[in-house]
């Protein structure tokens, strides 16, 4: 099956940014979103959702993003905020923060999904699956899940028992068979469910 070509933008001559976050189904760890600003005429036939890419094509466009973008910006929302506000709220909290460290201001916002709440007065439109359909969005999901990856490879040093560099905190078997060994770490979602029903947690 051919690829569905990306399209450059949504509304024709406008300061567009795209937004994506990765990390809201994890167990551990924060939620990371970008705000990407790409030229109109941008054009790459292996950029696409980044879920749809492997690894190493990921680390691949990141530069390519990082230096055609006339604007990009990553944000993150720990583990604790997530707790304090819900995993939904610190999403929308993760794009607002990337959009408003943006170096140039956009006029439209392409949000990812089929909701967001801001508090700034650009207007923006929810694009379900957008990622696969609009270069910026794309862009910004190689960013979110790329940093993202690169803080949870971080944190594995300190807790290797958890394989972050390979889970990337998501909710794998061996991931919580560690949490029911060792216990969570500071950097667990409390609010998640952090093990499968038939295991408890006895600290």
């Amino acid at each position: 099956m051919e690829k569905q070509k990306l399209l450059p933008f949504y509304k024709q001559n406008t300061i567009e940014a795209g937004c994506d976050e990765a990390g809201r189904g994890c167990l551990a760890g924060p939620v990371f979103a970008a705000a990407v600003i790409l030229p109109q005429n941008f054009e790459n036939e292996l950029l696409n959702d980044s879920k749809k890419l492997s690894e190493k094509q990921r680390y691949q466009l990141r530069p390519i993003v990082e230096q055609q973008a006339l604007a990009y910006a990553v944000a993150a929302v720990d583990n604790r905020e997530i707790d304090e506000v819900n995993i939904l709220n610190a999403s929308f909290l993760a794009m607002n923060r990337a959009v408003t460290q943006l170096e140039i201001e956009p006029q439209h916002l392409l949000i990812d999904g089929n909701r967001f709440r801001t508090k700034s007065k650009i207007p923006y439109t929810c694009m379900i699956k957008g990622d696969g359909r609009f270069y910026s969005i794309a862009a910004a999901s190689i960013l979110a899940k790329t940093y993202r990856d690169d803080f949870m490879a971080k944190i594995h040093q300190e807790y290797p028992q958890f394989a972050w560099n390979k889970n990337k905190g998501y909710p794998t078997k061996a991931h919580r068979e560690a949490i029911k060994a060792h216990g969570p770490t500071p950097y667990h979602r409390m609010t998640f469910r952090l093990l499968d029903e038939q295991l408890s947690l006895d600290f």
